[in-house]
């Protein structure tokens, strides 16, 4: 048997978005806006952060596959195959395979970014 009565159904209210005067939302003049990505970046410098950053990613794709040395935070080396890595700077991590630790051997690894001091591939 059917209610009589429709059931009420709740209503979500958005805020109103800004508008073309600006008179809502964001504001134009706000130091936010109208500053740079990076604060005293000229473009001599953002074309050589172009650069390393291209380069950084050929060597990722170049040492795909290839054995790897690892230079740990605690001092340890580690052998593995490259797998990949992500090209985030920080703490990205790096996938390996059959990742040689003092413990043994593990068919797939994933080191964190924070935990590698370095790495070197020979090509």
């Amino acid at each position: 048997m059917t209610s009589p009565f429709p059931l009420p159904v709740p209503i979500l209210r958005l805020p109103r978005g800004p508008d073309a005067s600006g008179s809502r939302g964001f504001s134009r003049n706000s130091p936010s806006r109208n500053s740079q990505p990076f604060p005293g970046s000229s473009p001599e410098l953002q074309s050589s952060r172009a650069l390393l950053r291209e380069r950084f990613l050929r060597l990722l794709s170049l040492a795909r596959g290839r054995p790897a040395r690892f230079r740990l935070r605690s001092g340890l080396l580690l052998d593995a195959v490259f797998g990949a890595a992500a090209a985030a700077a920080g703490s990205a991590p790096f996938q390996v395979d059959s990742l040689r630790t003092p413990l043994g051997t593990q068919r797939a690894a994933l080191l964190r970014g924070g935990d590698v001091l370095a790495f070197s591939v020979p090509l």
